[in-house]
Order: C-alpha cells, then structure tokens, then sequence
C-alpha cells in the first residue's frame, strides 16, 4: 500500500517538470480562441480529450497544420470524432483535428481515392514521414460537425507520439489564446456516510451542505456531525471571460487538518483512464438526476492514473475527543482558485434518514468472478468488472431478463446468454439480445451456436432475445425518376432501422460503387456529384442498405444529367 501511494505523488512529479514546448504550435484555427469544451471535463463514459473549439456556428472555416510535421495517420468514422486527420510533430507530439467537414488539397485527393479503393465511407489510413508532409500553417482541412459532434466546432487534441497519452493544450501555451479572470463555481458540496454504522447531520444518504461566503473571499459550509467513515464531493464546473460557457474544472485538491487528502489535475492522462470517470462520480446520482458530482474519495481503489490520495485515499474516521477542518481548493488553469473550508465533529446523533433499502436477491462482490441463471437465462460478470460490492436484482419474467438498473456502473464488459429452444433455425437467424430502455431496442452484436445467444455487454438493464424481420427504409426527399438534374450537386437519401440497426450502405452507379457519405445523426446518405461518376445522360443509381441481421432493402431510381 505504501509502495502505491508514493509512486502515485511521485509518477505526478515526474509529469509535472516535463518542459512542454510554449511557443512552438500555433492555433489550429484563424479567428479568436473561444471553448465550448476543455480538456478533462466530464463527458459520459469518458473525460474530454482535447479542446473544442468554436468556429462561429457554421462549418467550412480554414484548419491549419499548427507545427510542421507529417500526416500520420486519418480515420473517418461515422461516429465518435467523425473525419480525422492526425498530425506527427518532429519534436515528439500529435496534434488532433475531429469533426471535419472535409481535408484539403492534396490530403482530400487521397482519402476519396481510398473510399474508392476501399469501398466503403468508413475508412482508416496509416502513412510514413515521408508520405504526406505539412508545413506549419499549412490549410490541411475544413472545419465541420461530423461523427458525434453537436454542432459545428472543431474537436482539437496534443498526444504523445509514442506513449498515445494525451496532454492539456495549456500546457503547450495555448493559455495565452484566453483570458480568465473568473473562479471555479463550486454548486454543490455533499458529505457520505461511507459504511452502515455512520450516521451524518442525522442521515444515513449523503446530504447537501449549506455553504456561505466569507468576508476574505472563501466559504465556509455547515457543520459536519458524524461518527464513523465519511467522504465528500463537489458539484463544480469553470468558465473563462471570453467562451460564454461552462466547462470543467482544471484541479480540485483536498485538505484533512491541513495535509493533502485526495486530488488530482487534468494535465496528462492515457486513454485505459477514460472509463474510470464512472468511478470518480458519484455515478447513481448521475444516471437518476443528471448531476455530475466529483467523488473526493476512494471507497474501494481504482487505478486511475491523475489521482494523489493519502493512505486512507480520502475517506475520513470520525473519532471522539477531536475537532477536524477539512478544506477543499477548486482551481483553473489560470491560478483562479475557490476554497470550501467544512467544520467536523464527532458525535452520535439519532438517525432521522435511513439509508436507502436496497431491493436485491444477490449480491456481486467486484474482485470476484460471479455467475447468476435464472431459467433460460444466464450472466457472468468477471472478476473487475464493477468498481464496488453491491447488492443485484436479478430476475426472469416473461422471456425478458431484469439485471439491476443502469445506476451501478460496470467498468468492463460481462457476458449475457440466453437459450432459445422455442424458435425455428430461420427464425433464430433474425434474432439478437438486445437492451430495452423504454420503448427502444438497443441493439448487442450477438454469437449464436444453434440456439444458445451470447453477447458481451456494459450496461446493466432489461434485456431480452429480439427478432428483427423488417427490412430497412430508404426514402428520398425529391423523387428523381426520369428527370434532368444537371444543376444539383448532390443526391440524399434518408435512411433508417428500428429494429437491429444500419450495418451497412453501398451504391451503385450504372453497375460501378459510388461514394455516399452517411450521417448518423440525421440517418442522412450523400453523394456529391463532383466525384465525376455520372454519366452524361441517363445513370442508373442502386442504393443497397443491410441491418445487423441481414435484412436488406434495396433503392433503384433513373435519372439524367450533362456533364455541359
């Protein structure tokens, strides 16, 4: 224990003196530096990667290689960062540009080349240093709203080249594009009892404290009265003079009678520490009220990387004879710094608040290999994959299979089987798991051995075997049959599936594979003319679209077009 604590204070030295170059990248953009998300904050499942940056609500602004270097690799997805394009600096550093609308030049001729090659929209490309070479400020793509982005912005990260880690813009003076002048706001405060014995302020929930502002600037919160283990978290989140909106904050330290208790910053983080964000919060509380309240303790460890915890990792004993102060420091970047000192006493009061009653027939304990079958039905959740012990509803009822709720969050995949032996051979070809939230099939990719289902998953929930045999729909907004449409420069389908999902779109022109780009936030497929595929006058366009259990629906339309 002791050989941990101290390599995590001293790995978080050791990153805190490397000497990350200030003057070397410029901004990847041309207009002023404005954040609708910074680095660290809280994104579901996820900590943010990189900046996002503004680009005045509209897509097609100029993007610029910020440093010399080479392309090195790009990714064009139609989820996560959308179009991608990866450049590797010579002094050991990736810059990152998501959500593209398109690349550039030379770096745009390559990539529809590929679809092309490839035949496919989706596509990912590696390339040498002496393939694709960019010079700094070089224009190299478009600015868009591709993947799953929300709106147009530019998504913008620095990696380590060799290590993959991913670092904080700020620290390569990007702090110098912003001013800051505002404080972290801290909106809540919440003390936890931490075991069935503790009792705080009378509860035995976790409780929002009152918190008042000081004549010297900081806040003090109410009392603390308590006897046994306890753990506290903040609500907080920052924002700076010139983005007009609330991001994460940058670094959060804890104090126990003035020696340092729990903390972390967001400097550099590696992305196996993504997921442990379902650990940091107080994840129930999130999925119930939408609320992301930071955990400053550790009930059971976690490894995640950016942590400096004491020995007891941030759980408090309350113990008689002693009065306690416990101090908490929210700051940004910028040195803005909000402090939250809590008084804490030790004492045994009545229980007014009970604990919430657990309703549960198992119990899972997280450092164990678990199995639970009920009928038809079965679940295997290996040793890891939840953060902490706690008590499992699970149950059987009409074919459907109740496994908890999403409010307890499993870090890794578990496996869930199902037997089927009331269906056909052909009938089971169509089936799959899915998760049912409300009225929506999600859909699991499924292995089947003649009528045993399998699927691996990271979501408690209701799940239950789903036969999927409708095929897909196409529609387009203008009908084109039989007509001249020499002045468009598009053609657009829509595309949809609610049953097991879109697996895959191909078209044809006049018997050849034809470029449609898909949005999956609008189901929307594009082809844009200029590709020069079309013939000169009548061109037979075929659009053939999969779900995930082989249901196809197939578009034919004729249309006419000069090339004049």
């Amino acid at each position: 224990m002791r050989f941990s604590i101290f390599f995590l204070f001293f790995s978080t030295t050791i990153l805190a003196q490397v000497d990350y170059p200030k003057d070397y990248f410029r901004t990847p953009l041309d207009i002023p530096m404005q954040l609708s998300g910074n680095f660290g904050e809280l994104r579901p499942n996820h900590f943010h990667a990189g900046f996002d940056l503004r680009t005045q609500q509209k897509e097609g602004l100029k993007v610029y290689a910020v440093a010399d270097g080479y392309v090195s690799r790009i990714k064009i997805s139609t989820f996560g960062n959308g179009k991608t394009i990866y450049i590797n600096h010579p002094n050991g550093y990736t810059s990152v540009y998501g959500h593209l609308k398109m690349a550039n030049g030379e770096i745009e001729r390559f990539i529809k080349e590929t679809h092309y090659k490839e035949e496919s929209f989706e596509i990912e490309m590696f390339f040498k240093p002496d393939e694709m070479v960019v010079k700094k400020g070089d224009i190299i793509a478009f600015s868009g709203n591709t993947g799953a982005s929300e709106g147009p912005h530019l998504h913008f990260e620095f990696r380590d080249s060799k290590t993959e880690f991913i670092i904080n813009p700020m620290l390569f003076g990007f702090n110098t594009f912003l001013k800051d002048t505002k404080k972290p706001i801290v909106s809540g405060v919440y003390v936890y009892p931490l075991d069935a014995k503790t009792t705080v302020n009378n509860s035995k929930r976790p409780l929002l404290l009152n918190v008042s502002l000081q004549k010297d600037g900081t806040y003090l919160s109410d009392k603390v009265v308590a006897n046994g283990a306890i753990g506290f978290g903040i609500s907080a989140y920052d924002s700076d003079d010139v983005s007009f909106n609330n991001n994460g904050v940058y670094k959060v330290q804890s104090f126990y009678n003035g020696k340092p208790n729990f903390g972390y910053e967001f400097n550099t983080y590696s992305f196996d520490d993504m997921r442990y964000i379902n650990a940091l919060i107080d994840y129930s509380r999130y999925k119930k009220m939408q609320q992301r309240v930071q955990k400053l303790f550790m009930k059971t460890p976690y490894n995640l990387s950016f942590i400096q915890a004491d020995e007891n990792k941030g759980v408090l004993q309350v113990t008689p004879n002693l009065a306690s102060l416990y101090r908490i420091e929210v700051s940004d970047f910028f040195g803005n710094k909000k402090t939250i000192a809590i008084p804490i006493k030790y004492d045994i009061l009545t229980t007014i608040i009970n604990k919430e009653p657990a309703q549960s027939n198992y119990f899972v304990r997280a450092n164990k290999d678990s199995n639970f079958a009920l009928e038809n039905m079965s679940v295997f959740f290996p040793a890891g994959t939840f953060y902490e012990d706690f008590d499992l509803n699970f149950d059987v009822k009409n074919d459907t299979l109740f496994l908890h709720d999403d409010t307890v969050p499993a870090h890794s995949n578990f496996t869930i089987s199902i037997e089927d032996t009331k269906s056909s051979e052909g009938q089971r070809e169509k089936m799959f798991i899915g998760r049912i939230e409300g009225k929506k099939i999600n859909y699991n990719p499924t292995y089947r051995k003649d009528g045993l289902f399998t699927s691996k998953v990271k979501i408690l929930g209701k799940y239950a075997l789903i036969a999927d045999t409708a095929a897909p729909k196409i529609s387009i907004a203008t009908p084109i049959e039989g007509k001249w449409i020499s002045d468009q420069k598009i053609i657009q389908l829509v595309i949809n599936d609610e049953g097991s999902g879109i697996k895959s779109y191909n078209g044809y022109l006049n018997g050849k594979w034809v470029l449609f780009e898909y949005d999956n936030k609008t189901k929307k497929l594009t082809h844009f003319f200029s590709d020069g595929i079309t013939s000169d006058g009548g061109n037979d366009l075929k659009v053939v679209v999969v779900d995930n259990v082989g249901n196809s629906t197939t578009f034919e339309t004729r249309f006419f077009r000069s090339q004049k």
